[in-house]
């Protein structure tokens, strides 16, 4: 199971930048003309003080649907929300409270499936810490396969800007994340936690 503590993350991604710097710096000979050769870690540029170095920033992981991993199912534990169900990008997957399960159906089609983007089904990434018996799939009116977890259709949602964002949570009243068993997330598990960071 993956852990997500999702107030960290801003400070991981300043703590890896950081160790990089420190990292390519330390390690740059310098060469007779005072600027840096460190096999291209970093690079001086014309314009610049001699000292300063260029680094590669890493790419942010986007909301792309077309990317295999958002095929993929997983458990992930969140600081707030407790255990919850990403893709293999760590974004959260939703529910539909106005879908039915019995027939799996979803009633999210034209606009709202642009918004709320199906889970696609036919990845080739097996589930992580998700029972497989509980995942399903449907035909879309479209004739697109989508995958489902105990009957409940699944959805990417666009607002999500990063890997554990879950802004998509009681929108309309009826869209939430899903837990790993099918269940619906609509509270915060520890009430403490939450006000603790004012949200």
């Amino acid at each position: 199971m993956i852990r997500i503590p999702r107030p960290v993350v801003p400070a991981a991604v300043c703590l890896t930048a950081l160790a990089l710097l420190t990292a390519c710096t330390a390690g740059a000979a310098t060469t007779p003309g005072g600027g840096y050769a460190a096999g291209g870690a970093g690079m001086q540029m014309p314009g610049m003080q001699q000292g300063q170095v260029v680094l590669p920033m890493p790419q942010s992981i986007t909301a792309d649907p077309n990317n295999p991993a958002k095929s993929q199912l997983r458990a992930a534990k969140t600081f707030d929300l407790g255990l919850l169900l990403v893709d293999g990008t760590g974004y959260t997957i939703y529910r539909y409270d106005r879908d039915s399960t019995n027939p799996p159906r979803s009633n999210c089609t034209g606009a709202c499936a642009d918004k709320w983007v199906p889970v696609k089904a036919g990845g080739n990434l097996a589930p992580v810490d998700v029972d497989q018996s509980l995942i399903g799939e449907l035909t879309r009116d479209d004739g697109s396969q989508q995958l489902t977890l105990a009957g409940w259709p699944l959805y990417h949602f666009t607002g999500d800007s990063e890997p554990a964002d879950t802004s998509g949570q009681g929108l309309d009243q009826a869209w939430y994340p899903i837990a790993p068993d099918g269940k619906k997330i609509t509270l915060t598990q520890d009430e403490w936690r939450q006000n603790a960071f004012g949200v």
